[in-house]
């Protein structure tokens, strides 16, 4: 059965990230966490962006970048789902990542907001130590989220929301030395500011600021000290309107991202100083955690690595149509996930429809999990239903 949790975790790290196989035999000390399905873009009118969001226009997605920018959406009510499929280019199809999201807004000043996403991790067989099957069993992840945000002025505003994060990987399976695994959960929440335009059309420089995913760390097993950390992150981003004509115009937008995560302790070949520098890892405190995330070696260069830049473009015409492209970047000694999007918008009365694509890109295990592969996205807007 041990063998089997290998092969399920090996599995869970390459669905969600990819990562270098260059950068595994350079023992590159990338920064990980658990349920990295919370970093996973869940809107495809972002992913066509390069996963763009914290400061673009507001929609019924912004729960997920940005919940701040829910009260100057001018509906007074509306809703969202997105479906992704992961890893198509390899032919799967069980395995997926679904978001919903919807808003209220209780008056010109404040709105409530909920979302919920499911990432399904497809059908995985157990063997045990000879190979023989055993049983089978579907990872999947989910989280479910509320929130408040509220005008403090005409243009600036504030969110803070809620969440609670269920990670069910390896149920039942026993592991070494006896141990039962189970399914994980964590409580985390987020805090967001948003500076909208200040012209009444839209027009100008809007910028924003998140963080996200503040919360309890994540365990799989009875074991107090065996959890890990849940993705905190730090968002900051800008966005800039400019109007051609009164049907015409064009957003550009930047994002950068820096997740709250301490590095892993680098192995040193010596058995009682690396465990003792794994359980000096784990046990830190969530607070202690945030602010070790900026601590290693290599000095201001290195925390510039750690950074995860997102830039995109989206022009619109009349409201109506929107074409859309975007690149994201990350370094080659943090997953080296380099690619382009491109995407499309179109709106009918009540309903809007978006598609995204993600640019082939990589090679083998470097291959991005979303190459080749069209995401789609719906968007209801029920203040033209009334009108």
């Amino acid at each position: 059965m041990n063998s089997s949790l290998k092969n399920v975790f090996s599995t869970i790290l390459l669905l969600s990230f990819g990562l270098a196989a260059k950068a595994q035999t350079d023992s590159l000390n990338i920064v990980t966490s658990a349920v990295p399905f919370l970093r996973i873009s869940p809107d495809a009118r972002a992913g066509g962006m390069g996963d763009v969001g914290i400061a673009t226009t507001p929609d019924a997605n912004a729960n997920f970048w940005n919940l701040a920018k829910i009260p100057y959406i001018k509906s007074p009510y509306g809703f969202s789902a997105t479906y992704t499929p992961w890893l198509k280019d390899l032919g799967l199809n069980d395995v997926y990542l679904a978001s919903m999201s919807g808003y209220y807004k209780l008056d010109e000043e404040s709105s409530i907001a909920a979302a919920m996403r499911y990432f399904s991790l497809g059908n995985i067989q157990f063997t045990d130590a000879n190979g023989a099957d055993l049983n089978q069993f579907r990872p999947h992840e989910f989280g479910i989220d509320f929130g408040y945000a509220r005008k403090l002025s005409p243009n600036f505003s504030i969110g803070v929301g809620a969440r609670f994060i269920s990670s069910s990987l390896a149920n039942g399976a026993t592991g070494t030395g006896g141990v039962i695994y189970k399914t994980g959960t964590a409580i985390a929440g987020d805090i967001s500011l948003y500076k909208s335009p200040s012209s009444e059309d839209g027009a100008g420089l809007s910028w924003g600021l998140v963080l996200s995913n503040l919360g309890s760390k994540i365990g799989y097993t009875n074991d107090a000290l065996n959890k890990d950390y849940i993705p905190a992150n730090m968002g900051v981003g800008v966005g800039y309107t400019y109007f051609f004509d009164e049907s015409n115009k064009i957003t550009y937008a930047l994002d950068v991202n820096k997740l709250l995560v301490p590095a892993p302790p680098v192995r040193t070949g010596d058995e009682t100083i690396d465990a003792a520098a794994l359980t000096d890892y784990r046990s830190k405190s969530i607070i202690k955690s945030w602010f070790s995330s900026f601590g290693g070696s290599g000095g201001f260069g290195n925390e510039l690595r750690k950074l995860q830049v997102s830039a995109g473009a989206e022009y619109v015409y009349n409201d109506q149509f929107a074409i859309r492209a975007g690149y994201f970047y990350e370094d080659r000694t943090q997953g080296n996930r380099k690619y382009f999007t491109a995407g499309v918008g179109l709106k009918y009365s009540t309903i809007g429809i978006n598609f995204s694509y993600l640019v082939p890109s990589g090679n083998g295990v470097t291959r991005n999990p979303l190459s080749n592969t069209l995401r789609f996205g719906l968007t209801f807007d029920f203040d033209d239903a009334a009108k």
